[in-house]
């Protein structure tokens, strides 16, 4: 069994992103990442957080915009569309969830897709489908990198991609099709979970249950990748994935915390890298 290091690996794409700011602040530019925090969900301000100090350490231009739970939709709008114009913001990123009153889907439109990092714009999930050169979403990618530096080889593997949401199910999905992967999309209206995570070569889960996937839902030799993070009443942080008990039976497994998560945080800043340098063409 391989234990898959999301954070080592972040730490090797953030150490290759540092180099890269250093040369392109040569040429007069640094990079921009500005976030829109609306509310107080603890659970959003760790992670913008964890994403200021993560933009600090390889040199970018961040700012966090802050708001209160009570914030109207229009000025969130107008916030964006003031930081769309600003030549210093290379990356958008709005930290979801937002509250109920705000309409998520019309916020994310608003933002330009040449600074859509979080690749959640209509136009770039669209371009992310047809294969085409897009900001994907961060999670996803973060996973695609990881089979890649494994060299984990998706043509013609059976994947069960368990959770579809907008966010990491639906774009995982189309970018493992998008490597040739045979690929089943499970969610909570599939009636037998496990008979189709045990077909699976790959199983992908990201639905926010802990220890979902049990032992005797996976078969042996399968890879597992766990992105739920879930913190439980003891206030230990666990998985969706039944760690202890599947780890054992498989070829290779990412833990929880230091899987995925560090992944997610090292493409967010890969994807405002890219777009600093088409800024610099």
């Amino acid at each position: 069994m391989t234990l898959i290091d999301g954070k080592k690996l972040s730490n090797e794409i953030q150490e290759e992103i540092a180099k890269e700011v250093t040369t392109l602040k040569e040429k007069g530019i640094v990079p921009g990442l500005a976030v829109l925090l609306v509310g107080n969900d603890p659970a959003s301000h760790t992670y913008v957080g964890m994403k200021e100090k993560a933009c600090e350490k390889v040199g970018f231009y961040s700012i966090v915009h802050k708001m209160p739970e009570s914030i109207s939709q229009k000025e969130i709008v107008e916030t964006i569309e003031m930081m769309n114009n600003n030549p210093r913001i290379d990356g958008i990123l709005v930290q979801l969830p937002l509250p109920k009153h705000i309409d998520t889907t019309k916020i994310l439109e608003v933002i330009n897709p040449a600074k859509d990092v979080d690749g959640f714009h209509p136009y770039n999930v669209g371009r992310m489908v047809e294969g085409l050169d897009s900001f994907a979403a961060c999670t996803p990618i973060g996973v695609m990198e990881m089979f890649k530096k494994y060299n984990i080889d998706l043509e013609g593997k059976d994947v069960c991609v368990v959770g579809a949401s907008n966010i990491v199910g639906k774009p995982m999905a189309a970018l493992l099709l998008n490597a040739n992967a045979t690929v089943t999309v499970t969610h909570i209206y599939t009636k037998d979970l496990s008979s189709h995570t045990k077909k699976a070569d790959i199983i992908i889960v990201g639905v926010g249950v802990p220890k979902l996937i049990k032992a005797e839902m996976v078969k042996d030799g399968a890879i597992v990748i766990d992105i739920g993070i879930n913190r439980l009443e003891d206030g230990s942080i666990v998985g969706d994935v039944d760690f202890e008990n599947v780890a054992p039976k498989c070829s290779y497994i990412t833990p929880v915390p230091g899987g995925v998560g560090p992944m997610t945080i090292a493409m967010l800043l890969k994807n405002t890298l890219k777009a600093a340098k088409r800024r610099a063409q």
